[in-house]
């Protein structure tokens, strides 16, 4: 192999510098990321009735039977709090 060929010392380095660099970044965007915590009831001023014609089953979070995507812990269809949007 001529001189111009021939991959340079410095030229290796700096792709495992690239690479290692991208691997670090990577990582933290990986599954823990992703995960997102939900909001406490107290946080979000649940209650366990509707607020006028407001109710969870109503909501676009809702998650049937009793469940919601933004407030955590076991939720009444009936009730309601501050992530009301309706569906």
């Amino acid at each position: 192999m001529d001189k111009f060929t021939e991959p340079s010392r410095r030229v290796f380095l700096r792709r495992v510098a690239l690479f290692a660099g991208a691997t670090l970044t990577a990582t933290p965007y990986g599954k823990g990321a992703l995960a997102q915590q939900k909001a406490s009831k107290e946080s979000m001023k649940y209650q366990d009735k509707p607020n006028g014609d407001k109710q969870c089953s109503g909501c676009l979070q809702f998650v049937a039977p009793n469940a919601c995507k933004v407030v955590e812990g076991t939720i009444s269809p009936q009730g309601y709090c501050l992530a009301w949007a309706k569906r």
